[in-house]
């Protein structure tokens, strides 16, 4: 008997910061609102990892997930293409694929949504034509969305002197963003990047809800702005719901399946660990590798850090390369000499991939050295751990403006001559978070936002109510249709 429970279809484009996200928010409309839901992932060749993040979801029996078969966009490609540009044409060859699948379910309702991220705007159309409401998911902040969603509305020449004076960018009813902090499309106004960025705001507008994974209570003032009645309510189609924090759940899993990182974690004091790991695509020079070794040397303290090859002059180098945990650490001949066996019992160096929810969860990891990527800012803040705030690509200057400034749970890198941090600047970073007064302010706090978020998913939270109001809004699309 086919009920007529709505059915949303979420599409998640390649990379461990949009798979996540976009399981958790499944996850979420399946256990608590009730929703069928199918994901499709586009695999990249992170697909040992990609898988392991899934068989996480494999309790969930009812979650229908597809995978969509591995695409090679290579021969498509000019040389060196910008990150966006492959993940935005990998999402486009999938879409014949992913319509087809939802024209032949046949053991549920044909979807009535579908929720995509900012690389699967291309999916719009084939949803139009099937009938379907759409989202877009923003796995970033309230403010990163209310930039994008103000952007179509915005005078260029603000925006040139932003660029050109270096002046604030003003945003209604939100903070400004200052020029160092800036996104990279707006340094060159009319540029090719630009453009691309703009023709991408002009169509989320259109959307018939938007979703952001934030909640009210971590941004007060740019969730109010982006709201219907808000300031920039207007400049959207549909509502504008903060659904977050959703990160990824852990299981706890018995002594002799345990990663060996997480058995060495067990033998060290509480909050004594910095966790060092700049994400599942953040990659950096040589030497400036090599002065993250010396600096947490000098730091003294306890370390747990992923590394992966370095990759002169593309922070997003490592994107499509992510692999599964293993490696001989005695090879890792990019790090200073002697550097394992020097800090051997005082750290551990993880080669590519770390268990990381696992780890911020930990009851002995009291810091972490971030990228700044938004999943990684959530699982931090929701497992009460204050950060070094090191922002590489995207929009992490701004989550570490807002981490450092705003919220105060981080210190953040200052930029430095010749672009590479000293590793006395990251020895001193460190140790003020994990020995300092200051550090001690800084846990404070950010156990408490931890407080927040958990509060805003439950029952009563300002979250769950959002969620609750976009199932309805599916509801009375089935029924109308």
């Amino acid at each position: 008997m086919v009920t007529s429970k709505p059915h949303a279809a979420l599409l998640a484009s390649p990379g461990m910061g949009h798979l996540i996200p976009m399981v958790e928010l499944g996850k979420r409309l399946l256990t608590h609102h009730g929703l069928h839901v199918t994901i499709f992932v586009v695999t990249t060749d992170s697909a040992a990892t990609t898988s392991q993040i899934l068989q996480q979801t494999s309790n969930l029996t009812s979650l229908n997930i597809i995978h969509v078969p591995p695409i090679d966009v290579s021969d498509k490609l000019p040389p060196n293409p910008p990150l966006a540009i492959r993940i935005l044409l990998t999402m486009l060859e999938s879409l014949p694929f992913v319509r087809s699948s939802i024209l032949s379910t046949t053991n549920l309702p044909p979807p009535s949504a579908l929720i995509v991220d900012m690389f699967g705007l291309a999916a719009f159309p084939m949803a139009r034509d099937l009938g379907m409401l759409i989202y877009v998911y923003f796995a970033t902040s309230a403010w990163f969305s209310a930039v994008t969603l103000y952007f179509p509305a915005m005078d260029k020449k603000l925006i040139e002197s932003h660029a050109e004076n270096h002046e604030p960018l003003m945003v209604p009813g939100c903070e400004a963003v200052l020029f160092e902090d800036t996104l990279e499309p707006f340094l060159s106004p009319g540029g090719e990047m630009y453009e691309g960025y703009l023709t991408a705001a002009k169509e989320i507008v259109t959307a018939d809800g938007i979703l952001m994974n934030t909640w009210q209570d971590l941004e007060p003032a740019a969730t109010k702005a982006v709201r219907e009645d808000g300031i920039l309510g207007r400049f959207t189609k549909g509502p504008v719901h903060a659904v977050g924090p959703l990160v990824r759940t852990v299981e706890t899993k018995p002594e002799d399946g345990k990663d060996a990182v997480l058995r060495w974690l067990d033998g060290q004091p509480a909050d004594s660990v910095i966790y060092v790991s700049f994400g599942s695509g953040g990659t950096m020079s040589e030497d400036q590798m090599r002065e993250v070794a010396l600096g947490l040397e000098l730091s003294q303290q306890r370390f747990v850090w992923v590394v992966r090859p370095p990759c002169e002059g593309d922070a997003s180098g490592s994107f499509f390369d992510v692999a599964n945990g293993g490696g001989d650490v005695a090879a890792l001949n990019y790090l200073p000499e002697g550097f394992v066996k020097r800090t051997e019992g005082v750290g551990v160096v993880v080669p590519m991939w770390a268990p990381q929810a696992e780890i911020l969860g930990h009851p002995a990891t009291g810091g972490f050295v971030t990228h700044c990527g938004w999943n990684s800012v959530l699982e931090s803040v929701l497992n009460g751990v204050p950060m070094v705030a090191w922002p590489l690509y995207a929009e992490q200057k701004m989550n570490a403006f807002m981490l450092s400034e705003e919220l105060g749970v981080a210190v953040r890198v200052a930029e430095e001559g010749g672009g590479v941090v000293r590793g006395e600047q990251v020895a001193e970073l460190v140790r003020r978070v994990m020995v300092d007064k200051e550090g001690v302010g800084m846990r404070k706090k950010v156990k408490e936002l931890k407080l927040s978020g958990e509060k805003a998913l439950t029952k009563f939270g300002s979250s769950h109510h959002s969620l609750c109001e976009m199932s309805k809004d599916c509801e009375v699309h089935v029924q109308g249709s």
